[in-house]
């Protein structure tokens, strides 16, 4: 996969450039830097490391410093040549004891088959710092499944978000089913006129792996959240496979691609509209609704209008669904990664996937 060019050199008749699934046996998602000549010949591979790459070359593009990690890797620092790519030496490594005392756990990397029973799906399991193999945990996902890109961390980082929700006792996962961006054309072909699949047979598919292999995710008891187009798939898990996803908080959804904004709905939806619109719609199907939904809204969105979410709540009235709403005033996009936004989120799930009342907020 070709990520992006980085520089044309129209004197030396070379590309220098980024790309995935050029290392073989590494995760095809894990930024490489290359250079190729406009011929087609001469590719040279200048990043080694078993993991996503960051670099930055000397003035005269002789050497370059690379840095590269893992989500299970802390980074470490090389130097090497760009004639050959060969590494000169290792510069630095860094040092994650003091993180890892503290009782953080870094995610587990996982790859299970998707939907066809062929093709690699990749992703991430986030424990709790107290996690007991013995115990069984509910399984929440954080979804973002936007076709202009892959959203499973590939980097080392501390996932805050993720880390924040597993520790009230839940397992975290991510997940960039098919439809997504930097694999095959037919991998990304799914999405065509259908983002409301969001790769959600390859999310269960890959969970149900997991399982399989790590019994103490409970898929009797999973959650979904997410935001945006996040917030369309959070709520369609429900809508479309109420048999295994049983509770969802969705934020800003842009749940009905034809109110959404023109130019990123029709890049995969196509024009004019058809009949492919209403079947993406979580407006359509909201009569299909099973588990427990919490819809998040602010008020000034100007990023996906309200109503998309006010249309789905009219739609579930009309249906006599039950499920939670909350309007917060002058709120914008994403309002659910605010502090209010987000308890009321992490309570949800508590209430609804471990069967507890949260505590009430001190005065």
């Amino acid at each position: 996969t070709l990520f992006r060019s980085d520089r044309v050199d129209d004197a030396a008749r070379q590309i220098w450039f980024r790309a995935g699934g050029i290392r073989p046996g590494q995760d095809p998602y894990y930024v490489h830097h290359c250079r190729i000549n406009f011929d087609g010949s001469g590719l040279t591979v200048l990043t080694e490391g078993d993991g996503t790459h960051t670099v930055e070359f000397s003035p005269d593009r002789a050497f370059v410093i690379a840095t590269w990690s893992r989500v299970d890797q802390p980074p470490v620092t090389e130097l090497r040549r760009v004639r050959d790519g060969r590494r000169v030496c290792e510069l630095e490594q860094a040092d994650a004891r003091a993180l890892f005392q503290t009782g953080w756990r870094a995610p587990q990397r996982f790859v299970a088959k998707g939907r066809d029973g062929t093709t690699d799906i990749y992703g991430i399991i986030i424990r709790p710092s107290n996690f007991d193999p013995a115990k069984k945990y509910p399984v929440i996902e954080e979804i973002y499944a936007g076709p202009q890109g892959a959203f499973v961390p590939k980097s080392f980082g501390l996932q805050v978000r993720q880390h924040a929700i597993a520790e009230l006792g839940f397992i975290v996962v991510q997940i960039d089913g098919m439809g997504t961006a930097h694999r095959s054309k037919a991998f990304h072909d799914v999405c065509w006129k259908n983002l409301g699949d969001a790769g959600l047979p390859d999310r269960i598919a890959w969970m149900k792996a997991a399982a399989a292999k790590h019994p103490e995710m409970d898929l009797t008891r999973v959650g979904v959240y997410g935001g945006s187009a996040g917030g369309q798939s959070s709520t369609g898990a429900l809508l479309r496979h109420g048999d295994f996803y049983k509770v969802a908080v969705s934020d800003c959804g842009c749940h009905d691609n034809r109110l959404d904004k023109i130019w990123w709905n029709e890049q995969w939806m196509g024009w004019p509209i058809g009949p492919e619109y209403a079947e993406s719609s979580n407006v359509t199907l909201a009569k299909n609704l099973q588990g427990k939904l919490l819809l998040i809204v602010g008020e000034l969105d100007r990023n996906v209008d309200p109503a998309s979410t006010m249309q789905v709540v009219n739609a579930l009235i009309k249906a006599d669904k039950d499920f939670d709403l909350l309007v917060v005033p002058g709120g914008g996009h994403g309002i659910a990664e605010s502090p209010y936004g987000s308890r009321r989120r992490m309570d949800f799930f508590v209430r609804h996937l471990l069967g507890v009342e949260p505590r009430s907020q001190p005065n």
